[in-house]
Parts: structure tokens; sequence; C-alpha cells
């Protein structure tokens, strides 16, 4: 379950949306009358002129399911949902509609909420992005839903400029860097894409702190296309896959067979060594192979890293001071 949150300055709007959408069902609602959508309008409006110095006095959220969950999506069990999901989130004592949409393949259902309570306060908002990501994933949790894996499950054919190019690069880049050894190779790779690479460097100094990737005019930094793709951890996965290559090159070299069968015999060992390694800075593909053995290097790849964002902390804090 996810849940997106929109502040509005007028409820006539939003109602106008979640009511006259082909097939909405009011499932429920709480301090308005509900005669007609004009009534429930004017119900929202009376209680916003208790505090009319508020600007936005609305809160839309729209709880998405996973098409997975869709059996279990009853009715009563989505407004029970909403609900819990309400009070967690603090929207108490004031009033509320909630209605079922059935227009996508994803069951989900709409909440407008009035931040006007029944007593006049604003109910505030601090905080509430960080809340709700909490939130819904406790509810996830808590009921056994589907949890999406991610980019992966993402519709790329519905998604509009810049998104829809974040996730073609994204897609290169997981495609690219499995087969590349550094940095120039992918840049040769990608660019078969349509995509440039252009490095950030720190100040006037020739030390590389970020990577930016361009394509159809969009530029996005590493770490703004996934967590993963930041300079440093694409690095990391580039010098896996160059100790990869010469690994193997070595083995094919090799003549003593009988050395050879040891060292298959050590194989699993080795690559749980580089798994964990690689965990440590959390890859984003899957780049262990049987031949693999693990190297001091990377270790001391890893501590270097370290040691820069420390070095990076620090001085952040001396110029705050």
């Amino acid at each position: 379950m996810i849940a997106k949150i929109v502040q509005g300055q007028g409820f006539r709007g939003v109602i106008g949306y979640v009511l006259d959408k082909e097939k909405a069902s009011l499932l429920y609602s709480e301090g308005v009358r509900i005669k007609d959508k004009e009534s429930i309008v004017k119900s929202f409006v009376a209680q916003q002129k208790l505090n009319p110095k508020i600007a936005k006095p609305v809160a839309h959220i729209s709880l998405d399911f996973s098409v997975q969950d869709k059996h279990r999506l009853t009715d009563q069990f989505m407004v029970g949902m909403a609900q819990e999901y309400m009070e967690k989130m603090g929207y108490r004592d004031t009033q509320y509609i909630i209605v079922r949409h059935q227009d996508t393949d994803h069951p989900h259902v709409h909440i407008v909420i009035n931040r006007i309570d029944n007593n006049g306060k604003r109910i505030s908002d601090q905080n509430e992005r960080q809340r709700n990501t909490r939130v819904c994933m406790e509810l996830t949790k808590k009921y056994g839903l589907y949890i999406a894996s991610g980019k992966e499950n993402v519709k790329e054919h519905r998604l509009k400029e810049p998104d829809k190019t974040k996730y073609e690069i994204y897609n290169a880049l997981k495609s690219a860097i499995p087969n590349c050894k550094n940095w120039k190779e992918l840049k040769s790779e990608l660019l078969q894409s349509g995509i440039t690479i252009e490095f950030r460097k720190n100040g006037n100094t020739d030390k590389i702190q970020g990577v930016r990737f361009e394509k159809n005019g969009y530029e996005f930094n590493g770490s703004k296309i996934d967590r993963t793709c930041s300079f440093s951890k694409i690095s990391y996965q580039l010098y896996l896959n160059e100790k990869l290559h010469q690994n193997e090159g070595q083995h094919y070299s090799e003549s003593n067979h009988a050395d050879l069968f040891n060292r298959q015999d050590n194989t699993m060992d080795l690559a749980a060594g580089l798994e964990n390694a690689a965990s440590a800075v959390g890859g984003l593909f899957d780049l262990l192979k049987s031949s693999h053995r693990y190297d001091e290097d990377e270790v001391d790849f890893l501590r270097e890293q370290a040691r820069r964002r420390k070095k990076k902390k620090d001085n952040q804090y001396k110029h705050r001071l």
C-alpha cells in the first residue's frame, strides 16, 4: 500500500473529481451531509469557515493497493484500512469521505479530509511525508499485503517526462554495467543508447565526487536515478567486473588441472566473501560468478570510500562552525 497526499485550497474541485468518476462509490462519510454532491461540498466549506485564515484546508489522499491483493480488498476492508491510516497519521475529529474508484487495474480509494477539525484547529502536516511512508509500510506488513520490488514494477508506458527518460537511463545502466570493466567502456556502451556521462568534480580539484547522466535533453545525478547508481557504487561494480575478468583470464592460462580442481572446491566460500562485501555498498546488479576469488584490494576499496565519506562529513561540520 502507498499513499499520495495533496493539499488543496477548495473542496468543490476535489469532491467533484472523486465523485464524478465512472464507477465511483462513496463507501463512508463522517461529519458531512450526503444527500448529494452539493450537500457534501457545503458541509466541508461550513467547517472550513471555523478557521478562514488557513489557505489550504483540503487533504486529498489516494490509497493505492497492489493488484496482487485484489481478491482481499473488499469495500469493508478498504474502509478499515483508510480509517486506521488516518488515525496513525493524526487525522482525527474532523470531516472526511472515502470513495472507491474502479478506473485502474490496481484497487484504490480516495480520501478527502478537512484539515480544519471540529474545534476549528488546523491538523498539522509537519513531517507528513516521512510519517506517510512509515505508516504505509507498517500497515502493509501488519496485514500481509504485497510489497512491490521497486522500479521493475513501474508501468513505464504510462510515465511522462522527465520520469520516462529517467527510467530509460536506469534500465540502460542495469543492462550495461555487468558488461563493463571501467568507466570508459561504460561511456561507450551507454552512448549507443543516446546517454552521455559527465563527472562532477570537487571544486577546482580533479577529485570526482559525482556523476551525471544525460539523455533527451534531461540530466540526472546518478543518485537521483537510483540510490545504487551513485558514482562510488557504480565504480565499485566496475571494479569487481575488472577483477572477475582478470581472475578468469588467469584461470584459463593455468595448465595445472589439479590446482584448478582444488580451486573449485573453495568456490562457494570465496563467492560468499564477495557477496558480503558487495552488500555493504548496496549492489544493484548480481555480479557474482563461480570462478571469482576474493581479493583483499576489495576491502581496501571499501575502506577508502568510507574514509572519504567521513572526511566529507567532517569538512561540512567544520564549515558550519
